[in-house]
């Protein structure tokens, strides 16, 4: 879906109207044949039903879409566009290019996190803050912290276990071979893993339910500080050891996806390969972990490891 109309200053151009939702060009594209311009997702949704060019229905498939040329991009993003939140009481209008800086800073944005001043510190979202409970969120954060120790010394007493068991085992010649670690990964005859996880990140990853993605049409980085915070902190609330942490937080920019993905012209010609992802979905939130561990079955240029956070605007389940 494009941007209301009713959001802009002044006269819209026709040629920056999506003809099939009729709102204002949201990620455009083109065809690369008529140039007629559409919403990624418009177009995406109308390419699974049809295989035609909505407007003059000549033949058009997803690998003939192509990123909108300069023109058009320089007059689109020149547009003037009333804030977001101008429900909330915002009355600025900025360049649209300038829309997602300004959604950012803007102080009427209601998922602005703000410090609790009662006393926890704890940053929340301001349209949370009213049913903000000190004492719940320290103690939850208490708990989070509890579990994350206990699963640290699980995983030490195992470990130890593990180390004792071989060392009362006498190896047998070509033992070595293609066996599975304790992590129950199958190893090489090295006994290198193929992957650089530890046993506790291992079965992190495991106790996340699957997740199916309805719409990768939908997929998006996590640029900002507002949703990178709340993906932080729900994956530390599931109790994600902190080195796999801070590497899958580093991963969750585009700049740093792998080949396959890491621009809006190869999200488009390799759409259909993302359903063979095996995902994990992020407790609570609309985004899902990508481990190479996982996904060992798919190309190089389409995974990392050891993986990435994806978001997606459309729904996970």
């Amino acid at each position: 879906m494009g941007y209301d109309l009713n959001r802009f200053e002044g006269d819209i151009d026709e040629e920056l109207i999506c003809c099939i939702c009729r709102e204002v060009l949201r990620d455009p594209v083109q065809a690369a044949e008529c140039e007629h311009a559409f919403c990624i997702e418009c177009i995406q949704g109308w390419l699974n039903e049809h295989q035609t060019c909505p407007v003059d229905r000549t033949a058009l498939t997803q690998s003939e879409l192509k990123p909108p040329s300069r023109i058009l991009r320089n007059i689109h993003k020149k547009l003037i566009i009333k804030c977001d939140n101008v429900e909330f009481g915002c009355s600025t209008s900025v360049k649209l290019e300038l829309l997602h800086n300004h959604l950012n800073d803007c102080p009427y944005n209601p998922k602005r996190p703000v410090t609790c001043s009662q006393g926890c510190g704890i940053e929340v979202p301001l349209d949370e803050m009213q049913k903000h409970n000190c004492i719940q969120q320290l103690r939850n954060t208490l708990m989070a912290h509890i579990y994350t120790l206990e699963s640290k010394l699980t995983a030490c007493e195992a470990e130890i276990e593990r180390l004792r068991e071989a060392r009362n085992q006498t190896p047998i010649a070509g033992d070595n071979l293609n066996q599975a670690g304790p992590s129950g990964v199958r190893e090489s005859a090295s006994g290198a893993k193929p992957h650089n996880l530890s046993d506790e990140e291992i079965r992190w990853c495991q106790s996340l339910d699957e997740g199916r993605v309805r719409r990768w049409g939908g997929m998006i980085s996590t640029p900002d500080n507002v949703l990178q915070g709340h993906i932080r902190r729900s994956l530390q609330d599931s109790g994600c050891p902190a080195r796999l942490l801070n590497e899958l937080m580093n991963y969750s920019h585009e700049r740093k996806w792998p080949g396959g993905l890491n621009s809006l012209e190869m999200r488009q010609v390799n759409r259909v390969c993302y359903e063979q992802y095996v995902t994990r979905r992020v407790p609570g939130r609309q985004a899902v972990v990508v481990l190479y561990l996982e996904n060992q079955h798919m190309d190089s240029p389409f995974v990392r490891n050891p993986g990435m956070v994806l978001i997606f605007a459309h729904g996970i389940d």
